[in-house]
């Protein structure tokens, strides 16, 4: 079993890594601006939910693909680029709440399913995901050691991520004016798109 050492340091990697900016984050504050932390429960619990099952499929192997297979590491980043792009399109045109007509009916938040599978195209998460496995799995003891690791990182994740939506709802009484609402959404894209610079740019790893 993992030392106390070993798991002060696996929780610590657990909170800044999940609490630092990164995708989900920014696509929870804009969901928390957008449509209030209530309607944004199914996004936050898809992320961590989505993301834990990640460490133990990870952890189970699914990361040999890319030693194997070296191509699908390729496919997989500009997979994930191109989404997160649409992702990014679909928070700057957001409609305000309370937009009335089809702008209202297209702008909603991610359902539980729809946030659990971004994970596995969200670069940050991989990152994650793949350093918590390595760095804190135990040859000796691979099950029980990767089953903690998961258990950690399900026990820091929803908190840490849920306050980035609390942190957009608190911008709400700001952003009550249509523009300036418009004008964050718009730089909420931007900014998410910004974090696909080192992936789409950076040397190729596998």
């Amino acid at each position: 079993m993992l030392t106390a050492d070993l798991l002060t340091a696996l929780a610590a990697f657990a909170f800044v890594s999940s609490i630092t900016p990164g995708p989900n984050n920014l696509m929870l504050m804009a969901s928390g601006t957008n449509f209030g932390f209530v309607r944004s429960i199914p996004h936050m619990l898809g992320v961590s939910v989505g993301f834990t099952l990640m460490i133990v499929l990870v952890g189970g192997g699914q990361a040999q693909i890319f030693e194997i297979y070296p191509v699908a590491h390729a496919v997989l980043k500009y997979a994930s680029c191109a989404y997160l792009v649409y992702l990014a399109w679909k928070i700057a045109t957001s409609a305000p709440p309370g937009a009335k007509g089809a702008a209202e009916e297209k702008s909603r938040p991610l359902t539980f399913v729809q946030a659990a599978l971004f994970q596995w195209v969200n670069p940050k998460a991989w990152t994650m995901a793949l350093t918590a496995v390595s760095a804190y799995t135990l040859p000796a003891d691979p099950f029980m050691s990767l089953l903690v690791v998961a258990a950690v990182f399900g026990a820091i994740n929803l908190p840490t991520v849920s306050s980035w939506t609390l942190m957009g709802m608190q911008l709400r009484r700001f952003l009550s004016d249509p523009l300036r609402l418009r004008v964050f959404n718009v730089t909420m894209a931007l900014v998410l798109v910004a974090t696909l610079y080192p992936v789409a740019f950076g040397p190729t790893q596998h």
